[in-house]
């Protein structure tokens, strides 16, 4: 097992990585630095490993699968993932470290949104969208994350070994955020430095493309992680359209004893019907969902108790 492992997720990133891979030496200098390549076409493996990382392959493509192979393969006592693009500066980096091995943080956030971010990202929709989860997530779970989307956080043990990653790309951040609020992990925020790309260093977010994806992965987790605030809503939209539906049908019927429009009626009558299984269908998963939480917490328990044998099997120096 690792003290410290940072893992590097890549897609052709040839013009900064060697520089990421020296700076996080720098940094971390007792750290074991993994480079995992995302099937890129110019020379990004080749020269992570000669400037000293360990270099390994994920062919599937997407960002969530490499990071699925990466903790699935690593074990370490704390892992720092950081993008190869150089956006990061290196500074906050044993700072975030720390949290984790001191101060039992389970997920520390580079908060790049409270520094530099709106300044230096040239891509307004992405500022935009930044801005937009951080307020959906935060307003729908109740929480205080400073950023979403930062690729630039650190992890425990036990939220690498008990996070079920099902994302393939970039929303793959907004799976790990969700996950930690969700089950009452502990997450600590730290404000880090933002600088653009580099010249010749070319994003492989779309901005739409991806930027739907996300908000369709929160609205999903949503849905996963809090059946009944999700399927109540519902509920209480449908019987808003039923009942306006619904109301001229028994204006006409109070005003005259007839009832000309059968039509609208049955139709808001199986509106109405949809509402109460919408509710009742909330409730369930209610009780699934607590029940997940308490076998997550088994997990949790069992995961701790692996480290601590793994950790006292490491000979001592």
């Amino acid at each position: 097992m690792d003290n410290i492992a940072v893992l590097i997720p890549c897609y052709n990133e040839e013009p900064t990585i060697s520089k990421v891979v020296t700076d996080v030496k720098k940094a971390l200098p007792d750290a074991v630095v993994y480079v995992y390549d995302n099937n890129s076409t110019d020379r990004t493996a080749e020269l992570a490993k000669a400037a000293g990382a360990v270099v390994r392959n994920e062919y599937k493509q997407g960002k969530g699968n490499v990071i699925r192979r990466m903790f699935r393969e690593i074990d370490a006592r704390v892992y720092l993932m950081i993008d190869g693009d150089d956006t990061y500066p290196l500074e906050n980096a044993k700072e975030m470290v720390d949290r984790v091995l001191t101060h039992n943080a389970d997920m520390v956030v580079g908060d790049r949104l409270s520094s530099t971010y709106f300044q230096e990202n040239k891509r307004p929709f992405h500022n935009f969208g930044n801005s937009l989860m951080r307020w959906g997530i935060n307003h729908l779970f109740c929480s205080d994350i400073k950023d979403i989307m930062t690729g630039y956080r650190a992890f425990s043990y036990e939220f690498v070994k008990t996070f079920p990653i099902f994302s393939e790309g970039f929303e793959i951040e907004t799976e790990m955020t969700i996950h930690a609020v969700n089950y009452n992990m502990q997450v600590e925020n730290v404000v880090v430095d933002y600088r653009d790309r580099p010249q010749g260093s070319v994003s492989k977010l779309n901005t739409y493309r991806d930027g739907f994806r996300v908000i369709r992965k929160m609205l999903q987790l949503y849905k996963n992680y809090k059946p009944m605030h999700f399927f109540g809503l519902l509920c209480l939209l449908l019987f808003l359209v039923a009942a306006i539906l619904m109301a001229p049908v028994f204006a006409v019927y109070f005003r005259t004893g007839l009832v000309p429009r059968f039509p609208t009626l049955i139709a808001s009558g199986f509106i109405a019907m949809a509402g109460i299984q919408a509710f009742f269908a909330g409730m369930i998963l209610q009780v699934m969902t607590a029940k997940d939480r308490r076998d997550f917490e088994y997990r949790l328990n069992k995961v701790s108790l692996d480290k601590k044998t793994r950790m006292e099997s490491i000979p001592k120096e």
